[in-house]
């Protein structure tokens, strides 16, 4: 079994480094453009300006042997395994993002709101269902 992720695109992002993102999207996170790459351009197809979609990122910059966190750097609150908290530093760095679509051009789809950095690579876009409890 293939258990290989392949990026299908990346962020173009005004937040370049990391010490700079914040820790969730809405807590001041800038619009981006999520430049996919050509080999599965034709993924996009029925994706609408105005669509909420979830956004699966591979945190590139994240420390994969971390299992404890404080959350939110809080050192007052106790050490917390990473499966109970939104940590980018965990065994697998997937990040998700609810966002909406702004703006489709060309292979490039413009999402607000989103705290991934510049370059991070995108894996996968899902739909955000009507009745689902994804927000």
């Amino acid at each position: 079994m293939d258990n290989t992720l392949h990026p299908i695109g990346y962020i173009r992002s005004t937040l370049k480094l990391l010490k700079d993102a914040p820790r969730q999207g809405n807590e001041g996170a800038p619009d981006a453009w999520i430049d996919i790459v050509p080999e599965v351009s034709d993924a996009m197809e029925d994706l609408t300006v105005g669509d909420n979609i979830i956004v699966i990122t591979w945190f590139h910059q994240a420390q994969r042997d971390i299992l404890k966190v404080h959350p939110r750097n809080d050192e007052t609150i106790p050490l917390t395994g990473v499966f109970s908290t939104r940590s980018p530093d965990r065994p697998n760095p997937l990040g998700l993002h609810r966002v909406k679509i702004l703006a489709i051009a060309g292979n490039s789809i413009q999402v607000a709101p989103i705290e991934a950095i510049d370059g991070t690579p995108v894996v996968d876009i899902k739909p955000v269902l009507a009745d689902s409890a994804d927000f």
